[in-house]
């Protein structure tokens, strides 16, 4: 299950609409003060992403929420977005290749042509069906973490 902290945002009548803050890959290596990709991904601003799941008990707003997510649905939408393109590839290419064959024309450049007009068809295909996989599966709520502890800092004159 992958999990994540999420913030309430609204609850009503059992559902509550959280924010979960998207986190870059970026500057989590030991390499991420001299590298030029986190320092690009520090200038943009955070992403979050705001959905509505059901929750058994009452929140309020500004609970934190651990929610979590079959490590299943994310492999079978990766699978599809990256494997079915280079199946249709191969595909369409072996296709291509028998069909300037048949014709007694240049195998190679139909091969490509074909290979990568498969390659994107079924990349598309895959697309789609990856993202009905990910809006049929929905996060659940695994914790209810209560309110965020403040830190207060006093000043000393």
């Amino acid at each position: 299950m992958m999990e994540e902290i999420a913030r309430v945002v609204d609850y009503q009548q059992g559902w509550a609409t959280v924010e979960v803050e998207l986190k870059s890959a970026c500057n989590h290596c030991a390499s991420s003060e001299n590298c030029g990709t986190s320092t690009i991904a520090k200038a943009f601003s955070v992403k979050t992403q705001r959905f509505s799941l059901p929750a058994d008990k009452p929140c309020r707003e500004g609970d934190l929420l651990k929610v979590g997510l079959p490590e299943s649905v994310i492999i079978k939408a990766a699978a599809l977005v990256y494997l079915l393109p280079l199946l249709g590839l191969f595909v369409f290419a072996t296709f291509g290749h028998l069909f300037a064959a048949g014709l007694d024309l240049s195998t190679n450049a139909f091969a490509m042509v074909f290979g990568a007009i498969g390659a994107v068809i079924a990349w598309f295909i895959g697309k789609r069906l990856a993202s009905k996989i990910e809006m049929d599966a929905s996060p659940v709520i695994i914790a209810y973490l209560g309110q965020e502890v403040g830190v207060i800092r006093a000043h000393q004159a």
